[in-house]
């Protein structure tokens, strides 16, 4: 038997067993077939207890992932975009491969900046002048 593997960046392979995919009836377009074929895929991929990810790309995949996440660890996505259960079940393989890139990703901290002295003053002004212009559009009050 031959293992396969799904190679993501440089230095992470996972294992097909580590995959787990399941098949559902998908809604919409199909014609006949949509209510007898399960074609749409959802793909469980447990990234708490995968021996193929590194421990940095666990931690942050577990955060961006959010709700997509159940108890258990497992990442879930479903595919349905398309008619055929091999299609959907590539597109679901994709979608984790993007994933997992996208999570190997560190974003930069963002910098505080400070507010140079003429810009502060600048947005003061600004605003001064648009009070005054809503003021000079009330109507003067006469007393009688």
């Amino acid at each position: 038997m031959v293992k396969c593997m799904l190679t993501i960046l440089n230095n992470i392979n996972i294992q097909d067993d580590e995959l787990k995919y399941q098949f559902i009836l998908a809604g919409g377009p199909g014609g006949q077939n949509v209510n007898k074929v399960a074609t749409a895929v959802q793909l469980y991929f447990n990234v708490q207890t995968s021996p193929s990810l590194p421990e940095y790309i666990r931690a942050r995949l577990l955060q961006i992932a959010g709700t997509r996440i159940n108890k258990n660890g497992e990442l879930i996505i479903t595919a349905r975009r398309y008619r055929s259960q091999e299609r959907n079940r590539q597109d679901a393989t994709e979608r984790l491969v993007e994933w997992i890139v996208k999570a190997s990703k560190i974003s930069k901290p963002r910098k505080k900046r400070r507010l140079s002295v003429a810009k502060k003053q600048q947005r003061l002004d600004e605003k001064r002048k648009h009070s005054d212009k809503k003021k000079r559009r009330k109507s003067v009050r006469y007393s009688e």
